[in-house]
């Protein structure tokens, strides 16, 4: 009995391997908590946990759904004879990972403001980080900057007084490879808000196949990490909305064009949406959680095709005959034809304009020229040539760029004509011999790409080690 209680009361015990410390296994257990074997939401979310059997636990939630779906299923229970269910036990043999998280610290006490007014950079300062990141488009950051600036602004502030401030929500539109989604993601990682990048393209109305439009908010959700006061002061950017215009000429219901553009009106302008938690789709197994879309400030961006012969139909109305009339061929060669959009052409290319109605800024981006595409290689933080030079520095081998081979390959992006996506697809193309052939030999200290290279006219200037080690002491 003796020795019963000295073992119960000393918090150490001698081994053959040392000494082990009860007290941080007990500390290392008090730091993790059970989910839910279904919703896989911890206990400090749903409440104490209903243990069926050692190791599978269902949050009260989750069980209450299952006994309505038993009840109301209309479930014929007499067919079910000579049925092996699966015991409990054996699925908990299966199991590989115990059911246990690590909990979340607790947050510091005291009451924080999600946004201090302060805080919030301001729009000059915004766009000189998006500077560092995105070359040219001065106009888009400009106006995005701005626009944000204001929007947070909003939050910040609430309804201090009797004067409420209307939401102002995006649309960019520029042609493919511009920088669209990269600015915006640019964006949010500069404010550290969360970000939800969605596509329109598989967004259909609520019955058919494809997302709903609450899955924008779902992805939202998840990109906050399931909390909900921070999501709901996040970035919604929709790409390709372009693709949910009116179809035209069309004789079967239109549920991925104008049905999408009507029910994504709620969303822009603010509305109380029910999401699951935790999935993608809402059943009867997954909890629901209420996003207000009030605070959440929603970009869309499309490259709208053919807007630009819309754009000229328009502007060709006012040519006529004559020494003084407008040609209507003066429009064929303008570069950034895009800058002059109106609703008026928004619309005649299938915007309802209930949707552009809660859409009032709007920005273009401008096509990328020769000089912006040279600039894009080598200057920002990320550039794809300071990538390959850091690859082949591990390799402890120098990788230089002349201004020929630069000019050349922004040369062979602009007849790709996909924008800044062509630069890469033409690195990868000519740096693919280099990355193999390079690590062959030690003795390569540098190698200079040329414009004979990249026009398959010669090949890399290479340079050993001793040569540089001569040039050094030079």
């Amino acid at each position: 009995m003796q020795d019963k209680d000295y073992l119960e009361n000393d918090k150490e015990k001698d081994t053959p391997e040392g000494v082990i410390h009860t007290e941080s296994t007990e500390q290392e257990e008090h730091d993790y908590e059970r989910f839910c074997f279904l919703c896989r939401r911890p206990e400090s979310q749903t409440g104490k946990l209903i243990t069926l059997t050692d190791g599978i636990s269902v949050c009260p939630d989750c069980m209450q759904k299952t006994m309505d779906t038993i009840q109301n299923g209309n479930i014929d229970f007499s067919r079910l004879q000579g049925v092996n269910f699966m015991n409990l036990s054996d699925l908990q043999n299966m199991m590989s990972n115990q059911q246990q998280v690590k909990k979340k610290k607790p947050k510091k006490e005291g009451p924080k403001p999600a946004f201090d007014i302060r805080s919030i950079p301001a729009p000059h300062k915004l766009k000189a980080s998006l500077d560092e990141f995105v070359i040219g488009q001065d106009h888009a950051k400009k106006v995005i900057s701005v626009a944000v600036y204001n929007h947070y602004k909003r939050v910040a502030t609430g309804t201090q007084d009797d004067i409420e401030i209307e939401k102002s929500n995006i649309l960019l539109i520029g042609p493919t490879g511009s920088g669209k989604t990269y600015l915006v993601k640019t964006l949010a990682k500069l404010l550290d808000v969360p970000l939800a990048i969605a596509d329109a393209t598989s967004l259909t109305e609520a019955g058919y196949i494809g997302d709903d439009i609450e899955s924008v908010i779902s992805k939202l959700l998840a990109a906050a990490d399931n909390d909900v006061e921070k999501a709901e002061r996040g970035i919604v950017f929709i790409d390709e909305i372009d693709k949910i215009a009116k179809k035209k000429d069309t004789h079967h219901r239109d549920v991925s064009g104008e049905s999408v553009q009507q029910g994504l009106l709620k969303l822009l302008e603010g509305a109380e949406v029910e999401v699951p938690v935790g999935a993608s789709s809402k059943n009867a197994m997954v909890p629901l959680t209420t996003v207000n879309t009030r605070n959440i400030l929603f970009i869309c961006g499309g490259a709208f095709p053919d807007l630009e012969n819309v754009i000229k139909e328009r502007l060709n109305q006012k040519s006529s005959m004559g020494f003084q009339a407008d040609l209507k061929d003066k429009y064929d060669k303008e570069p950034n034809l895009l800058s002059k959009v109106t609703v008026e052409d928004l619309r005649a290319f299938g915007m309802i304009p209930e949707f552009l109605g809660r859409l009032p800024i709007i920005c273009t981006l401008g096509r990328l020229d020769k000089d912006m595409l040279v600039r894009i290689l080598k200057e920002p933080k990320n550039a794809i040539l300071k990538q390959y030079q850091k690859l082949l520095d591990l390799d402890e081998v120098d990788l230089q760029f002349n201004d020929g081979a630069l000019e050349a390959i922004a040369e062979e992006a602009l007849k790709r004509d996909t924008g800044a996506r062509a630069l890469r697809a033409i690195i990868e193309e000519f740096m693919l011999d280099i990355m193999y052939e390079v690590p062959k030999d030690d003795n390569i200290g540098r190698v200079t790409i040329t414009r004979e290279y990249i026009e398959h006219r010669g090949g890399p200037v290479i340079a050993m080690r001793g040569v540089l080690e001569l040039e050094q002491q030079d």
